[in-house]
């Protein structure tokens, strides 16, 4: 029996879920998640890097609960780690001025670009590559910007197996993964690995309930 580590990338996940089923599989139980898709594997830890949302309180208050939950039900399996959403600022097309230039209608537009994640994940892959902390890494993304940690990772650890778990809704990993062994996570792996419809705290009896639009 194998030890397995699983990066999630909480953003990419997440917007893949809500883009194919909705917001029913949001109350994800991911180191579940993760037995079911190695079933053979001894769970070492889920290490979930994952950013809040931001310009929307009702979302931001439901992801809080699922963080919450997700450290009262198996606090030993599953680490968070949070990035951060910064703003970005584009010129506009005709005048090449910043945001609010003077054309006629203005350009008023900002957008909001998640920060972190895809490094926090990358720095955790080679970390534990380096100290032989499992015998598979699993990585639950679609972001090929992992590509160099994944390498690197390899150069440290040749003997560590790497699979990639693609979020629903893609078919095939980008060719910039070669030879990196991936499957796309299905519907049936979501349903069966939700949390309780209500998590305890053991230390505070603190109650968490899945979010009504989550049902």
């Amino acid at each position: 029996m194998s030890s397995v580590i699983a990066y999630v990338d909480g953003p990419n996940l997440d917007y893949s879920i809500r883009a194919t089923f909705g917001h029913r599989y949001l109350w994800l139980d991911l180191a579940a998640l993760v037995e079911r898709l190695r079933p053979d594997d001894t769970l070492e830890r889920v290490q979930y890097c994952t950013t809040l949302v931001v310009k929307d309180p009702a979302a931001l208050a439901d992801q809080k609960t699922h963080l919450d939950a997700l450290a009262a039900h198996r606090p030993r399996d599953v680490q968070t780690e949070l990035g951060h959403y910064t703003v970005q600022k584009p010129r506009c097309a005709s005048c090449r001025q910043g945001y609010r230039c003077g054309c006629t209608p203005p350009r008023r537009f900002r957008r909001f670009e998640e920060k972190r994640t895809d490094v926090a994940i990358g720095a955790r892959l080679v970390e534990d590559s380096a100290r032989g902390a499992s015998d598979i890494a699993l990585i639950v993304s679609a972001d090929s910007d992992l590509v160099p940690a994944v390498e690197a990772a390899r150069r440290l650890d040749p003997l560590r197996k790497i699979y990639l778990a693609l979020p629903p809704g893609y078919a095939r990993p980008s060719r910039h993964f070669h030879s990196v062994g991936a499957f796309t996570i299905n519907e049936t792996a979501l349903r069966n690995s939700q949390l309780p419809e209500t998590v305890t705290e053991a230390a505070t009896g603190v109650v968490y309930s899945r979010p009504a639009g989550w049902k």
